[in-house]
């Protein structure tokens, strides 16, 4: 067995125990889906930072990087924009609300706001939605252990399955949360020492650029290959109002704890976003003829640092897979037991049967996402599936129910139509491309807005929603 398996298993083994071991305390509902609403600024900053880094933000950003140079920083950028917004102008007013209510999902906020119907509709939309982007870091992982060990590649999803499903389902948010904290350690100190040790061994800073191929726009910031700026439309909405990350803003123990973790987690994505980008570019510098761009950042890890460092890195990196899915697993599983389960199967369900459907579900959603692994070939490609689909089914009326007093269930229900509606016509229609300058992302979240408004100026004032 070479080190960098060994090491593998060791850290997966760690994890799975430390997850057994705080899921003793998990003894409700409210436990496992808010972790008792008990989160202080440092645990809620790590689980979302471990939330946020993981298969598309190291593997994809790292591929991204390798093929369209600098530009490649708005993928996880994005992401940090979109926590900004998050910390600041939603986050504390959800977390209050969801304290008031009692609520542990955004189902239950979407059935608070608007209505049951409303409710169904987007965890039917999200269940789907979910299992692809839990499917694209399973694909990660199997990619950077079939690179590394020389596995077969759906090994590498089972394992991370495994790790995942074992420790999330011992504890929820709880559980997730702690095991988040050991991993972020572990992933921000191996990545600090990997960024130096792989630029000396690419010959420095003016080998890169030496080395750089002639595309336009390889070393701007702003633009370069089919990465750039563009990704804030695809990426910002869904980390305002991704359910995940919601979800975790209600265990915050007061709104402060919103705006210093959640806040926090921003700033570090936009320094960490240089990271991967950085070590894609360096990848090309040794390695300019790879068959897939997204084997840089497996295929460093493994050629050009020294064995001790790559078997680190390949911990680091599965890690951050790991620890992003589990946070995916918390939406596929709170939003069967709670939206689906006790919103329609059995609303008179006890606190004790919604737990344990809770950890059935997060079981079954586990087995499909490595199922589903199997299919997708590529990271982003998984990725963007569902970013797509949660900013155009959940930007609008989340943000709408927050600040507009006569937004109600026929808005909500028509911007959601809407928003799915047109994205799924411009992606097919136009093979992805978009209409002119606006990608399907754009033209989705513009018709779910114009169909809100639409409705709100036809229906009669008598009968507008009172705001929560």
């Amino acid at each position: 067995m070479s080190l960098h398996l060994a090491l593998l298993l060791a850290y997966s083994a760690l994890q799975i125990l430390l997850g057994l071991w705080i899921g003793r305390r998990v003894k409700s509902a409210g436990d496992f889906f808010v972790a008792g609403r008990r989160l202080g600024p440092g645990l809620l900053f790590s689980t979302m930072v471990a939330a946020n880094i993981g298969a598309g933000s190291t593997v994809g950003a790292a591929g991204l990087g390798y093929r369209d140079g600098l530009s490649a920083w708005w993928w996880v950028g994005s992401a940090a924009i979109g926590s900004v917004f998050l910390a600041f102008f939603v986050g504390p007013r959800m977390r209050r609300i969801a304290q008031e209510e009692g609520l542990h999902t955004v189902g239950d906020y979407l059935e608070h706001r608007y209505s049951r119907s409303v409710r169904g509709v987007v965890a039917l939309l999200l269940w789907v939605g979910t299992l692809t982007i839990l499917a694209g870091q399973l694909v990660a992982m199997g990619v950077v252990l079939h690179a590394v060990a020389g596995v077969p590649r759906y090994v590498g999803s089972i394992l991370g399955g495994v790790v995942m499903t074992a420790y999330f389902t011992a504890g929820g948010l709880l559980t997730s949360a702690w095991v988040n904290a050991v991993q972020l350690v572990v992933e921000l100190l191996v990545f600090a020492v990997l960024l130096p040790l792989a630029l000396s061994a690419g010959g420095g800073w003016s080998a890169m650029v030496a080395a750089a191929p002639a595309t336009e726009g390889y070393w701007s910031l702003w633009q370069g290959g089919g990465s750039g700026w563009i990704y804030l439309a695809l990426l910002a909405p869904a980390f305002v109002v991704s359910p995940g990350l919601l979800q975790k803003v209600y265990g915050a123990r007061d709104d402060r704890t919103v705006r210093i973790g959640v806040g926090g987690n921003a700033l570090l994505l936009i320094v960490f976003a240089f990271i991967p980008v950085l070590l894609g570019i360096i990848a090309r510098t040794l390695h300019p003829d790879l068959p897939n761009h997204e084997l840089a950042l497996p295929t460093l890890l493994v050629r050009d640092l020294p064995p001790i460092v790559g078997a680190l890195g390949l911990a680091a990196v599965f890690s951050t897979e790991v620890n992003t899915a589990d946070a995916i697993l918390f939406m596929l599983s709170t939003s069967l037991s709670q939206d689906l389960y006790r919103g329609f199967v059995n609303p008179g369900a006890s606190d004790a049967r919604v737990l344990s459907v809770a950890r059935w579900a997060a079981v079954a959603g586990g087995t499909l996402g490595v199922l589903l692994a199997v299919v997708f070939s590529t990271v982003i490609g998984a990725l963007s599936i569902f970013y797509t689909v949660l900013s155009v089914s959940l930007f609008v009326p989340i943000i709408a129910g927050l600040y507009l007093r006569r937004v109600g269930t026929p808005e909500a229900l028509a911007a959601i139509g809407a928003g799915v509606a047109a994205l799924a016509a411009v992606q097919l229609g136009t093979g992805g491309r978009g209409l002119g300058p606006f990608p399907p992302v754009a033209v989705g979240l513009m018709a779910a807005a114009t169909a809100c408004a639409l409705v709100l100026a036809l229906r009669p004032r008598e009968n507008g929603a009172a705001a929560p």
